[in-house]
């Protein structure tokens, strides 16, 4: 009789009010156990606090937690249930998540939340806040411990979008996602400004604009599919390294169709996305925050079967030059892969930063030091390759050996200087020229002459910023044999709490 009841009330608990389920699908959204199914191996799932509810309220108080795997590795997870008192988040659902939060951290494994809440449980007052505020103290301590992935499939206003902004990856889903602090009612209120749900914090505004949506996907099966790709290649804490796949022969690897991607010609755009699938196995990649800040790549995939973080400036896209934007994408992205002990790989190719008021007073300077700042501080093995051209302040910070680089390769198209030949010329013959009465010639032969003498394929290698020029054609070669080479670096910790970086 016990065990009856127990079933019947688990199969209860688990099914569901109909209605409500009902209304859930009618938006196009799953139930939050059907998520779970979608994202962790079929039968891994083991509940926790499935019976946990606030005072007279319903079991489980709108959020499944527990733990599963994904492709046999242990993850810990938690999803929010709208149809259970909307996901509203009271004391009992915060110390659910904070439970498995913490089990998270002990058992050194990824964890993952799954956001569909209407935000604060009003009716519990303080103790929401509270409850909010312990969740994000853990995100904080499992900063830099394990991977943490924030995945928003409904709303998540107020309060709880800090959340998702304090993990490392961020996915959203097209239509149904929606993210913001206060939403649209209140700010008419405050403001007369109209906007809608999706115009304010949906899915392709956060994915184009503000940066927090690392992924964009069209519909919660995809979001989910590249949920579980992205954790097959992370470690599942700071102090393992990432799972490997089977090696390629990548140290033999000749890839000719590199010299046929990348133009000689400095100013001529190409999409730098060809030359990393030439470079990675299997051309497969995953790109990060492809929709925003386009002028620069960033992208985890696996190189001999290894997982590396790739850094790539993208040539179609403001000729890639980097700006506010790019330098903050990149320097979260280096920092996340040194935190994980992710090796770095960096393809330059990049004609400065952009230039003009608006990138000056967005702070250019400010976010181009979290760039900076990012590369010094990184104790993994970090590979730099030269493509085409290299100038200024943006050659330093794209990973030279100036800042801490392990091994720096250049193509024999790579043009290293403080600045492009036409510009350098302007600047230190400006009276010559002015004095000519050909300027133009006179401007071709001291371009010829500045090339020559400062901008030659070899002068960095010369000098040795630059470790060797290579054959386009074995550049994933030299990569390959570059990172075995660098597989057991080790960098003794700093004698200090910790740095201040630019915010």
């Amino acid at each position: 009789m016990l065990r009856e009841r127990r079933e019947r009330r688990r199969t209860e608990i688990v099914a569901g009010r109909e209605e409500a389920v009902e209304r859930q699908r009618a938006k196009g959204k799953r139930t939050a156990r059907e998520r779970l199914d979608l994202l962790l191996d079929d039968g891994s799932f083991l509940e926790l606090d499935l019976f946990r509810r606030q005072a007279d309220g319903p079991a489980t108080d709108g959020v499944v937690t527990g733990s599963g795997t994904v492709d046999g590795r242990r993850v810990f997870v938690y999803a929010q249930d709208f149809t259970i008192l909307g996901g509203s988040l009271g004391a009992a659902h915060a110390a659910k998540i904070h439970k498995v939060m913490d089990l998270a951290v002990a058992n050194g494994a990824p964890l993952i939340g799954l956001n569909d809440s209407g935000g604060a449980r009003i009716q519990e007052g303080v103790m929401a806040l509270d409850g909010y505020g312990g969740i994000f103290r853990r995100n904080v301590a499992a900063s830099g411990v394990v991977p943490q992935i924030s995945v928003v499939l409904g709303p998540c206003a107020g309060g709880a979008a800090y959340s998702p902004a304090l993990t490392d990856f961020t996915f959203m889903v097209r239509g149904s996602a929606q993210m913001y602090l206060t939403g649209p009612d209140v700010i008419e209120a405050v403001s007369g400004e109209r906007v809608t749900h999706a115009e304010l914090g949906g899915a392709q505004v956060h994915g184009t604009r503000t940066g927090v949506a690392a992924f964009v996907r069209d519909d919660e099966e995809t979001c989910l599919a590249d949920v579980r790709y992205l954790v097959s290649l992370l470690p599942s804490n700071y102090l393992e390294s990432a799972p490997s796949a089977p090696a390629r022969g990548a140290d033999g690897d000749l890839r000719p169709r590199l010299t046929e991607l990348v133009p000689v010609e400095s100013h001529r755009p190409y999409d730098v996305l060809d030359v990393v699938a030439e470079l990675v196995d299997d051309a497969d990649f995953l790109e990060v925050h492809e929709d925003w800040a386009r002028n620069v790549v960033c992208a985890l995939a696996r190189v001999d079967g290894e997982t590396v973080g790739i850094v790539a400036n993208q040539p179609i896209v403001l000729a890639g030059v980097l700006d506010a934007d790019a330098a903050q994408k990149a320097a979260r992205f280096v920092r996340f892969c040194d935190a994980f002990g992710i090796p770095l790989v960096t393809l330059v190719d990049v004609p400065g930063f952009l230039p003009g008021t608006e990138q000056e007073y967005a702070g250019v300077i400010r976010h181009g030091a979290k760039l900076l700042y990012a590369y010094c501080e990184a104790t993994v093995p970090r590979v730099q390759v030269i493509l085409r051209k290299a100038y200024g302040g943006a050659y330093i910070v794209m990973d030279s050996r100036s800042i801490g680089a392990d091994l720096s390769l250049a193509w024999p198209t790579n043009e290293i200087a403080v600045m492009g030949a036409e510009a350098a010329v302007n600047v230190v013959h400006r009276r010559d020229l002015a004095a000519s009465d050909d300027p133009a010639a006179l401007r071709g032969e001291l371009v010829e002459r500045y090339r020559e003498r400062l901008m030659h394929p070899y002068y960095a290698a010369e000098r040795g910023l630059v470790d060797d020029v290579i054959d386009p054609a074995r550049t994933r070669i030299e990569v390959a044999r570059a990172l075995a080479m660098l597989r057991n670096k080790a960098v003794a910790p700093r004698g200090r709490k910790h740095g201040n970086g630019p915010q």
